[in-house]
């Protein structure tokens, strides 16, 4: 940083923030303050340390960072609008004010900046502006009472979110785990029964093997049978009467199971001259519920897998377990989120994914992604009802990633065209929508990520265009502890 330097009145004047004052004021603003010129990457104010003075840029490139607790490093896109400004901007308020700076200002670029120290700043508002200030004061205390209750809401909405899906994806693999847990217990107190029958009626141990031998061979054979079901329908009838002809009770309530598992006529022989006819009848009932217990196991196994798939996609999608800033395949986000939405998703809407697979990693903010990818998702959902097509598709270009969301609904009128990303502006009736969703996604993309998210629309063929950087930042953001 070099010295100090004067300023002049008339180039103070150029500044939109000094535009309207008298001669008077700007002489005295001139006094107060002094230009200091700042090298590329060099911090004109640093967060946390005493707020001193009210910066403006004169001529350069700054870029706003603020560590946060919640969500790490968020930095604001570099600006070189003169006149912009940073550092102890509410020392008007006094005592009430901060002492110390909320964010880093950085000179992206070489940078002239206007320092004026705070105190001074402060009385100037205090004694030119009075009205002005206490208006300021209200807008200041509402604005972080309103943020605080917006960004609560929000939360609350993802959360909600998270939960509906899960609850309704989660309770058809929950319900058949425990139906079938259920039904384990009473065949494997059967086929204990059973077995103990057959050592009883004085079955050889070979012949018992024989048996055990069948069983493993018809498990490995479990729904492996690539039959239509008019082929699946003669077998079982068929088998059927063979059981019934070697005096197996229930023959027509055994065949179904025991022709899944691929039993034939073959295997019925074998096991008839193996194990002998008078042990016949007992072996198959115990043939035929060993099969269901290995059917029941399977159905659980896929259960608790689909369960396990399940709360890996929400953890992908909460990033509970991720730092905020990281390097992530955009394909697992958008896949985490199409997943959490599945149980809302109407039976006649399809989904179709166009991913460029070549797309590299995105430097982001996951979990923030994921709330856009949310967001957008359903209102797509919302706009198509009952049937529609969702498509989703990525790709890039140089130096972006691009991801596009588009529906088949009935599209955005032009007329409200522009004013969809304004904070609580909705389409949606009273109750049903609140109007932070799409205001919100274009912060995240927008100030978060220094991208780009924009809308194209027509009848039947509406899509919001999201364009995230591929170039990390300067400084990666470090998570936050």
């Amino acid at each position: 940083m070099s010295s100090q330097t004067s300023i002049d009145i008339d180039e103070l004047r150029k500044l939109f923030l000094f535009e309207r004052l008298t001669d008077e004021q700007l002489a005295k603003l001139a006094g107060s303050g002094a230009v200091q010129t700042y090298a590329q990457d060099e911090d004109i104010v640093r967060q946390g340390e005493p707020a001193e003075c009210f910066a403006v840029l004169i001529e350069g490139e700054v870029q706003m960072i603020s560590e946060t607790v919640s969500a790490g490093t968020v930095a604001m896109p570099r600006t070189s609008q003169p006149g912009v400004y940073g550092g102890a901007t509410s020392a008007y308020l006094g005592e009430r004010a901060p002492q110390t700076y909320q964010h880093t200002l950085r000179a992206t670029a070489p940078s002239r900046i206007f320092m004026l120290p705070a105190k001074k700043f402060a009385y100037i508002v205090a004694e030119w502006f009075p009205m002005a200030m206490h208006l300021l004061d209200g807008l200041l205390s509402g604005g972080r009472m309103q943020r605080e209750i917006i960004d609560r809401r929000q939360r609350l909405t993802a959360l909600g979110t998270i939960t509906a899906g899960l609850t309704h994806e989660l309770n058809n693999p929950a319900a058949a785990a425990v139906r079938a847990v259920s039904e384990l217990r009473t065949l494997l107190r059967t086929s204990r029964l059973q077995l103990a029958q057959l050592a009883q009626d004085g079955i050889a141990p070979d012949k018992l093997r024989t048996l055990v031998e069948v069983q493993e061979s018809c498990t490995e054979a479990l729904g492996r049978q690539q039959r239509s079901p008019m082929e699946i329908s003669d077998a079982e009838e068929a088998l059927g009467e063979e059981l019934d002809e070697a005096g197996v009770e229930d023959a027509w309530d055994l065949a179904p199971s025991l022709v899944n598992a691929g039993f034939s006529s073959d295997d019925l022989r074998k096991i008839r001259d193996k194990v002998g006819e008078e042990h016949t009848p007992a072996a198959l009932r115990w043939l035929a519920d060993a099969i269901e217990i290995s059917q029941m196991l399977s159905e659980v196994t896929e259960a608790t897998e689909r369960i396990t798939s399940l709360i890996r996609s929400a953890k992908q999608y909460s990033q509970m377990d991720r730092a905020p800033f990281q390097m992530v395949d955009v394909h697992d986000l958008l896949d985490s989120t199409v997943a959490i939405f599945r149980g809302k998703i109407a039976p006649g809407v399809t989904v179709v994914t166009d991913y460029d697979r070549t797309l590299p990693l995105i430097p982001c903010y996951a979990g923030e992604l994921n709330q856009v990818w949310t967001n957008l998702m359903h209102n797509a959902l919302d706009a198509m009802g009952e049937s529609g097509t969702l498509t989703i598709r990525t790709a890039y270009d140089e130096d972006e990633a691009i991801v596009e969301i588009g529906d088949t609904g009935p599209g955005v009128p032009e007329a409200i065209r522009d004013r969809i990303f304004e904070p609580f502006f909705t389409t949606k009736t009273v109750g049903e929508g609140t109007g932070l969703g799409l205001d919100i996604s274009y912060r995240i993309v927008a100030g978060r990520h220094g991208g780009e998210i924009k809308v194209r629309s027509k009848p039947g063929d509406t899509w919001f265009e999201v364009r995230l950087p591929l170039r990390e930042p300067a400084a990666v953001p470090e998570p936050s502890v």
